[in-house]
């Protein structure tokens, strides 16, 4: 019977590189099904419409908009509730889980309804949605605006559960959610009897389907193996919770709300140039993912590690982590484009046999694909400065990664210089090298190593070693 204590003494004091795996292991798992489900939902669509792949694409940036506050909660909670497991203060984590959650509910209620609201304003007048996909794009963000309020509770308990070292059971549920989607999504997209044909509104209904699963599985999984870590709705948020979350998620938050406005903006030059670049650029996304398959999933275990290594007082281990983390994200993913750009002609043609599309797709891949690498360490250092609670450096490299190449080198140079679609290609190749270089120099110099929360707040003297135990699987 594994206890938050062994957990912990594992991060803390285990191999780098074989813990980073034992916890990365499954939040890769589910990164790779998430991927096999992006691939479905898009091979489906493809047989649905040649165009009608970029739908979901061209949805994506206000999701993200409207997620934003979760992803700046899930931060700040995971740096909590990562350093008070390390401290061995786990009363309080308990009481910090309870509060996220009460808080993840209410607003991801709000903004999914906000979005549903605002949605013909954003296609419309934001980024000019192309006129074929126009009415499709509308009617799947109607449904998966619903996905946004149950992604607020989804997202709430799996960090809990990694907070605490945790990441097998929540990347189950995940694996199982995914395949769920994957199953739907023919049956709704295509209309295989007795289902309806709904072509891009079924991989929405499809997805939110796959989100209640996750909800409820979730929470069974808290209810039976963590009965001591009572998450529940608490009127009790108290202002000092509420200004930690500013202090450590506000940066996020503006990172989120800045890249999700640049992305539109930038989806609004691709559709400059027509339906047929739209397309192209969400085959390129998709394909692409299979390159960085191991990204996220390392890239979180890196920042439970760091959470706990601090919250241990270890700081020098927390920055050799953070370093030899980044060098095996930078080799795996530099492995992983390779066989993509081996394979690029094959998977094209996989979503696509429009030779426009293909010979636009093919193009976004080779100029994008090599910078990758430089990409997954700027994703690590993401990830690190949540575990560690020091967000503000690396969410400026990212928003100077998105305003500064995204949107300003790419309308300079498929505009000004008249270069067209290559012109976005190249200012996002250079994002890339930039962001992943900046990275890396804050993680070796940078402060982050300083801890983020005040030992002894909940509870003093000694604590049961045996607290949260989960229970043993039947």
């Amino acid at each position: 019977m594994e206890s938050v204590e062994r957990y912990r003494e594992r991060i803390v004091s285990g191999s780098i590189v074989r813990t980073l795996l034992w916890l990365g292991f499954p939040l890769m798992i589910v990164q790779l099904v998430q991927i096999s489900y992006n691939i479905a939902d898009a091979f489906w669509l493809s047989r649905y419409s040649d165009i009608a792949m970029a739908i979901p694409r061209q949805a994506w940036p206000p999701i993200m908009f409207f997620s934003a506050i979760s992803m700046a909660l899930s931060t700040a909670n995971l740096a909590l509730i990562s350093q008070y497991v390390g401290a061995k203060e786990f009363k309080a984590a308990s009481k910090v889980a309870s509060k996220y959650f009460t808080a993840s509910i209410i607003l991801g209620s709000i903004l999914g309804a906000t979005y549903i609201a605002l949605r013909p304003v954003i296609f419309t007048y934001v980024m000019r949605v192309p006129s074929e996909i126009y009415d499709d794009v509308i009617a799947y963000a109607g449904v998966i605006a619903i996905d946004v309020t149950l992604s607020y509770i989804v997202l709430a308990y799996s960090t809990i559960l990694q907070g605490v070292g945790d990441t097998r059971r929540p990347a189950l549920v995940n694996v199982l959610s995914a395949l769920m989607n994957i199953v739907l999504d023919p049956l709704l997209i295509l209309g295989i009897e007795p289902f309806p044909r709904l072509g891009a509104i079924g991989a929405a209904v499809a997805t939110v389907l796959s989100r209640v699963f996750s909800v409820v599985a979730l929470f069974l999984i808290i209810e039976r193996f963590y009965p001591e870590l009572k998450v529940k709705l608490t009127r009790d948020i108290g202002i000092d919770w509420v200004l930690t979350n500013l202090k450590i998620g506000t940066p996020i938050l503006i990172l989120i709300f800045s890249n999700s406005i640049a992305k539109m903006v930038q989806l609004r030059l691709v559709n400059i140039f027509g339906v047929a670049v739209a397309t192209a650029y969400s085959i390129g996304f998709v394909v692409m993912d299979l390159a960085d398959a191991t990204l996220r999933g390392l890239s979180r275990a890196s920042a439970i590690m760091v959470g706990q290594n601090i919250g241990a007082g270890l700081k020098g281990r927390a920055r050799k982590i953070a370093l030899k983390t980044s060098a095996v994200i930078f080799m795996s993913t530099a492995a992983g484009a390779l066989v993509v750009y081996l394979l690029r002609d094959y998977l094209i043609w996989v979503f696509t046999q429009d030779p426009t599309i293909y010979a636009e797709a093919k193009r976004f891949l080779e100029v994008f694909i090599w910078t990758l690498p430089f990409f997954g360490m700027m994703i690590n250092a993401m990830f690190i400065g949540r575990g560690s609670g020091h967000t503000l450096p690396p969410s400026l490299i990212g928003i100077a990664r998105l305003w500064g190449f995204w949107v300003a080198t790419g309308y300079f140079l498929a505009l000004y210089m008249g270069y067209g679609p290559l012109g976005i290609w190249v200012g996002m190749a250079v994002s890339n090298i930039f962001a992943g270089t900046a990275a890396l120099l804050w993680l070796k110099y940078g402060k982050w190593t300083i801890p983020v929360i005040r030992k002894g707040m909940a509870v003093k003297g000694r604590m049961d070693r045996g607290f949260m135990k989960p229970q043993p699987m039947s």
